[in-house]
């Protein structure tokens, strides 16, 4: 198969796992349900994100905090406008770059958006555009346009320049809590392409998500000091993003069965590595034994990578999915398990580490064209789980607020074994010849430094 097919999902009904009572677990890629679209009208299998998240926001009685990056699903905004019409207190956290109605943009403002935002605007658009003369009635906005909705209901809203900067590098965070005792943490973000597909495109699926909800007053206090820590006290110089926060240091609860760890980014590059988000999950796969599957939409994390190759030596078996966009990138730690190296321009990454004893289980997903691989998770063992809205990356660590989450379950680890093992068996594995041909390339015109990264610059573990 090509790169460049399409992929119909899978039709196999599997049947459905245990639930652990307090932390469900659901993907909107599962072959153990389906569901009926609420937009573009089609029955496809998967669990509808969407709807729990919904589910979650109607069990409200009194409070209901929203953080995620980019929230455009209308449905989630009626849900939230309902619950402030009853009377329940609300609040809003965005990126900025998010944080406007897409039927508010100018022709202007349209014309200055990247390729890929402009890609998304037009798709809104015809979403909006519910009778199709080409036109954005109030009536459809109001229908459609979830930030409208939610301006026009005048539900308290933020973003990461609220505290009068330019903002973190990304507000990423993806969580809701609901009453200080429900909560909901995913990879998604609220929109038709993370969770159902691309509305003009009918052969996606929604970029492969995950999403738990946690019933747990303890851990819900834990986010709603995150969540407090970005809104502040209604004045703007009281809101704390990005490295402004202070360090929270990393949390450590009891949840029935579930012993789970929680930590929040960013934390200065000036910090102990190991205090990080990155230095925890570190920690967490120099305990590796048997096994760790990553199914990852960007792996650039060096040291990461180098500890992996540790596990490897001492026999843990290693299996990583990459999202095809970010595999092959020169800093992409998938060229260093397969023992392979790729220049910029015959500029190197420095302190890179390609695999002495490459495997061949690194592979990239088999996806409807135009879907992506969005997934930010790890199994060790069979029994932890990695997950939450952090990317393996550094930016990820050093610059953008982010949710990472451990979770020692095997219950719930069997899920995301589940999930991984469904992806890995229609994967692609190795090397593309394109890029092999990349690679043999840089031999030839990169000579004389074609060597360096290899023998020199290792970085301390």
């Amino acid at each position: 198969m090509t790169a460049c097919q399409q992929v119909k999902p899978q039709n196999i009904a599997l049947k459905p796992l245990p639930q652990d009572p307090l932390i469900q677990v659901y993907f909107n890629h599962s072959q153990t349900s389906s569901y009926q679209e609420p937009y573009r009208s089609q029955k496809r299998p998967g669990d509808d994100l969407e709807q729990q998240i919904i589910d979650t926001i109607y069990q409200a009685k009194s409070s209901i905090d929203v953080a995620v990056q980019e929230l455009r699903l209308p449905k989630i905004a009626q849900a939230l406008v309902e619950k402030h019409k009853s009377g329940v207190k609300i609040r809003i956290i965005l990126e900025n770059t998010y944080n406007k109605p897409w039927s508010n943009l100018t022709s202007s403002e349209v014309s200055k958006l990247k390729q890929r935002e402009r890609e998304k605007y037009q798709d809104y658009a015809q979403f909006i555009d519910i009778n199709k003369d080409g036109k954005l009635s109030e009536e459809e906005i109001n229908q459609r346009d979830a930030l409208a909705l939610l301006n026009n209901a005048k539900i308290p809203k933020i973003d990461d320049t609220s505290d009068g900067t330019r903002g973190s590098d990304l507000m990423h965070h993806k969580f809701v809590i609901v009453d200080n005792r429900f909560l909901v943490v995913t990879s998604a973000n609220f929109t038709m392409s993370d969770i159902h597909g691309d509305f003009k495109n009918l052969e996606t699926s929604g970029n492969a998500n995950n999403l738990l909800k946690i019933d747990s007053p303890e851990l819900a206090t834990i986010f709603t000091e995150e969540f407090n820590l970005m809104w502040g006290d209604e004045n703007k110089l009281d809101r704390k993003f990005g490295l402004k926060k202070t360090n929270r240091g990393v949390k450590k609860i009891k949840l029935g069965s579930s012993q789970i760890t929680i930590n929040f980014s960013p934390i200065s590059p000036t910090q102990p590595w190991i205090n990080s988000s990155n230095g925890i999950i570190n920690q967490t796969l120099e305990m590796a034994t048997e096994s760790v599957d990553m199914a990852l939409f960007v792996f650039s994390e060096q040291r990461l990578a180098n500890t992996l190759e540790n596990r490897h030596q001492e026999n843990v078996d290693i299996r990583a999915i990459i999202d095809r966009n970010f595999a092959y990138r020169p800093y992409s730690e998938a060229l260093d398990m397969m023992g392979v190296v790729l220049s910029n321009k015959c500029k190197y990454e420095a302190n890179n580490q390609p695999w002495k004893n490459p495997i061949s289980t690194v592979a990239v997903p088999v996806l409807p064209k135009g879907d992506l691989l969005h997934h930010k998770f790890a199994i060790v063992d069979h029994k932890i789980v990695i997950t939450g809205s952090h990317n393996w990356s550094e930016a990820a660590n050093h610059g953008n607020d982010e949710t990472l989450l451990l979770i020692d379950n095997p219950v719930i680890a069997a899920h995301y074994q589940r999930e991984f093992d469904r992806i890995f068996k229609n994967s692609q594995p190795g090397l593309p010849q394109k890029i092999q041909t990349k690679i043999d390339v840089d031999k030839k015109q990169c000579s004389q430094i074609y060597n360096a990264p290899l023998n020199s610059n290792k970085l301390a573990k």
